[in-house]
C-alpha cells in the first residue's frame, strides 16, 4: 500500500487564542513546525489544509483552503481526503496545528495499523476525551470521503459524527500509554494559557 499523505489542519479561525496558535513557540519552534517535524518523520509526504496561505507561506508546504468552507475541521479532513485520492494516496493522517508534543512512533503505529487492516476507514487512538478517541490524530482512508459529505449535507460539522457510517479501529489505551501521557501527546494549544502549560510541559521533559 502507498504511504498515506500527511495533513496539517490549519483552518480554524483562531477566535480563543486571539492569533494564529500554530505560529505560537513552544520551547522557542513554533508549534506548527514541532507537527510538521513529527509527521515528516514518519510520512514522505506533507500537505498543509489553511485558509490563509499568505499566512503560512513559510511553512513551505503545499496547501489548499477548505473545499467546503465553513465545515470546521471536517471540511478541512475531506479536503485532504480529495487530494490524497488524487494522488492515488489510500487515505491521509490527519494532525492539528496545534499539537506540539505529538509522537512520531505513535503517528508510525496509525500507518502501519492502517496498512495491516485495510478493511478500517478510521485508525484512531484511545484517548480520555468525551469522544474515547483522538480525531485530530488519526488516519482517515479515502473511503471516508462520502460518509463526510453525507454528514455535511445533513448539516451537521462534528468530527466523529460520521463513525458511526464506517469501520473504525482503535488503538487500546494501554498502547497508546506507551508512547506518553495522552494528555499530554493530544494537548491543543487554543489559549495562550494552554501554550504557557505547554511551555512548561516542555521544560518538564525537555520536549
Amino acid at each position: 500500500m502507498r504511504a498515506p499523505l500527511g495533513a496539517i489542519l490549519a483552518g480554524g479561525q483562531n477566535r480563543r487564542y486571539g492569533g494564529h496558535k500554530a505560529l505560537a513557540a513552544v520551547a522557542g519552534e513554533p508549534i506548527v513546525e514541532r507537527v510538521r517535524r513529527a509527521l515528516g518523520a514518519v510520512l514522505p509526504e506533507l500537505v498543509l489544509i489553511a485558509n490563509e496561505p499568505a499566512i503560512y507561506a513559510g511553512v513551505g508546504l503545499p496547501m489548499r483552503a477548505d473545499l467546503r468552507p465553513g465545515a470546521g475541521v471536517l471540511g478541512g479532513i475531506l479536503t485532504a481526503l480529495h487530494w490524497a485520492r488524487e494522488l492515488g494516496r489510500p487515505g491521509v493522517v490527519a494532525v492539528a496545528c496545534d499539537m506540539p508534543f505529538l509522537s512520531p512512533p505513535l503517528l508510525r503505529l496509525l500507518v502501519e495499523e492502517a496498512a495491516c487492516a485495510p478493511m478500517a476507514d478510521v485508525v484512531a487512538p484511545a484517548s480520555g476525551n468525551r469522544r474515547g478517541v483522538e480525531p485530530l490524530c488519526a488516519f482517515y482512508g479515502t473511503g471516508c470521503i462520502g460518509p463526510i459529505e453525507a454528514e455535511l449535507a445533513r448539516g451537521e460539522r462534528h468530527i466523529v459524527g460520521f463513525f458511526d457510517d464506517v469501520v473504525v479501529r482503535t488503538i487500546p489505551a494501554d498502547a497508546v500509554r506507551a508512547f506518553g501521557d495522552p494528555e499530554m501527546l493530544f494537548l491543543n494549544v487554543n489559549t495562550p494559557e494552554e501554550r504557557e502549560r505547554a511551555e512548561r510541559m516542555a521544560k518538564e521533559v525537555g520536549a
